[in-house]
């Protein structure tokens, strides 16, 4: 009995362990507008588990709210760098890059500088 009573504790609290599901995660993401904030957030989303993310167009920080056994830090950003925007660890393709509306090509210091007086 008391070998049962204790495996029944041990399942309660790995069970109730388990259920924390929601990490929270904050990457940079280059951009510079709000053209590319829901471009990002949209991009994170669709990485299956994704349930929050808020891209700030100051900060370049992406903050999300994601399930870990759904999805992976390395599949967000992939999804992201799929959509043209690169992170620290994955850059975006030439391809996916070049295809972003010509105010959003954020490795261009000419827009990057176009932008600045767009925060201030």
């Amino acid at each position: 009995m008391k070998k049962m009573v204790f495996v029944l504790i041990v399942l309660v609290g790995s069970v109730s362990f388990a259920q924390n599901k929601n990490a929270k995660a904050t990457i940079e993401v280059d951009g510079v507008c709000n053209m590319c904030k829901e471009r990002i957030e949209k991009a994170a989303i669709k990485a299956k588990g994704v349930k929050v993310a808020n891209w700030d167009v100051n900060t370049h920080e992406l903050k999300l709210i994601y399930d870990e056994r759904k999805t992976s830090m390395k599949a967000i950003k992939q999804s992201i760098a799929d959509a043209g925007h690169d992170t620290k660890e994955i850059k975006a393709t030439d391809e996916a890059y070049h295809s972003l509306h010509k105010c959003c090509l954020y490795r261009d210091e000419a827009v990057r500088d176009d932008h600045k007086d767009d925060k201030q």
